[in-house]
């Protein structure tokens, strides 16, 4: 089993640069490179459990690090395809999220600023259990997560995804850009899988 990386087909994305989005893609392709580094050196090691007992221990918790971070700049590039799009007020997103928010400017302004100082993941996880969306901050990418809840929107906010383009104390303008690139189709579909 191997993994490999996703080609993204991105638009120009005003507030992003080119030569950012470029730079953070080779920072994805770096996490898929390393998960099947991981999962072949496991592969290797797990004839002989017992001689790398804390070895593969560490292995796994790396894995979990390498993994998250490549599925989570998955979602946070294929959300950017196809260019931005607005969210179409009758559709079963805009619905969930204004009933739970009070109206969807609400949640928009309460999750744009979910970004906290220094870096990590702002997710927009949803249970269908429950019906209810979580805001959710991950700092390594496998520490924080709400186990089972799938992402609807990954906003990377460690420093690789816009320093090029912004300083630190800059990030907010980041975030801003992110958000309105957004192809809302994109993130309505996702949930739309869910909550059928």
């Amino acid at each position: 089993m191997e993994y490999k990386a996703h080609s993204f087909e991105l638009p120009e994305v005003d507030g992003i640069s080119k030569e950012q989005l470029d730079l953070h893609l080779g920072l994805y392709e770096g996490y898929v490179k390393h998960v099947n580094l991981l999962m072949s050196q496991m592969r290797d090691m797990a004839t002989s459990e017992q001689d790398y007992t804390y070895s593969l221990a560490e292995m796994r918790r790396r894995l979990g690090f390498e993994w998250n971070g490549m599925r989570l700049h998955e979602l946070y590039f294929e959300a950017l395809e196809g260019g931005s799009t607005n969210l179409k007020a009758d559709s079963k997103l805009y619905k969930a999220l204004a009933k739970q928010y009070g109206g969807f400017n609400e949640w928009f302004e309460i999750f744009s600023k979910v970004s906290a100082r220094g870096p990590g993941w702002a997710l927009l996880t949803y249970d269908p259990v429950a019906d209810y969306f979580f805001h959710v901050w991950v700092a390594d990418h496998e520490v924080g997560q709400l186990a089972t809840l799938p992402v609807i929107i990954a906003l990377d906010h460690w420093e690789h995804a816009y320093l090029k383009d912004y300083a630190p104390g800059e990030k907010g303008k980041y975030v801003e850009a992110y958000l309105k690139a957004l192809n809302w189709e994109t993130i309505e579909r996702r949930f739309s899988e869910l909550s059928e």
